[in-house]
């Protein structure tokens, strides 16, 4: 309990440390165009939460990152299963995998943009940004598998529902569990970047835009400490789920 107690200090102590120096940077400044103070932050942050429509907005571009997310899961386990059980598959999605993680995401977004409706987009993007993460770790993961184990499982002809139970699965399982925290992270950033360009009605990226546009530095701001808490609000509860539900961590 003292341990626990300790490292809420530390951590508190540490955001306040921050919090002052970007309001020494403010005031050395002088510009709120700029730099906003901590204080005109906050009180946007404030206004912001009173809005008629802030809960939607956040409800839906929440909505927009773990569909994309999960979508994301799904493709890549489904995408792994197929290239672990045949090695042509695998390099057949290999190419498709590298040109993906090599293009800039701007790019995707501009020709999503002539494909979907501008709530899609975001989507689609999570999801292509996303799934090769989980596919690419499921495979380090079977990598992973001492090769005398799955010789020993050819030499006995243990049956494929067994070695996938009792092999694969334990093998794979915390390489799974890392690509979906850092799918969760990176799904708000690539999420809300394309809601900037697709404008969706409800989005924390539209708000961006008009923030930007009209110069409300402070609800810029604002914004982003958002997008910041909503991403590591989703990580954390992701973890305490796996801590106090499977013990994983």
């Amino acid at each position: 309990m003292k341990i626990f107690i300790t490292k809420i200090i530390k951590k508190i102590f540490i955001i306040f440390s921050w919090i002052l120096i970007w309001g020494l940077i403010s005031f050395l400044i002088n510009n709120p165009i700029l730099i906003p103070s901590p204080k005109d932050t906050f009180t946007s942050l404030i206004k912001l939460i009173n809005q008629s429509n802030f809960w939607y907005t956040i409800f839906f571009t929440v909505f927009r990152v773990l569909i994309g997310v999960l979508l994301s899961i799904f493709l890549g386990i489904f995408l792994s299963i197929l290239s672990i059980s045949s090695k042509i598959l695998k390099d057949f999605f290999e190419p498709i995998i590298t040109a993906i993680k090599s293009t800039p995401v701007m790019s995707f977004i501009v020709i999503a943009l002539v494909w979907f409706k501008s709530g899609t987009v975001p989507i689609f993007i999570n999801l292509l940004v996303c799934f090769p993460i989980i596919y690419t770790n499921i495979l380090e993961g079977i990598n992973s598998i001492d090769k005398k184990i799955l010789d020993m499982t050819k030499l006995y002809k243990v049956k494929k529902i067994y070695i996938i139970k009792d092999i694969y699965i334990p093998a794979t399982k915390n390489y799974i569990i890392s690509g979906i925290i850092m799918s969760l992270g990176l799904g708000f950033k690539v999420t809300i970047a394309s809601e900037i360009l697709s404008v969706p009605r409800y989005s924390i990226g539209l708000n961006l835009l008009e923030s930007k546009t009209m110069l409300e530095t402070s609800e810029l701001f604002a914004w982003t400490l958002i997008i910041v808490f909503l991403s590591l609000f989703f990580e954390n509860l992701f973890k305490f789920y796996l801590k106090h539900k499977r013990g994983i961590f």
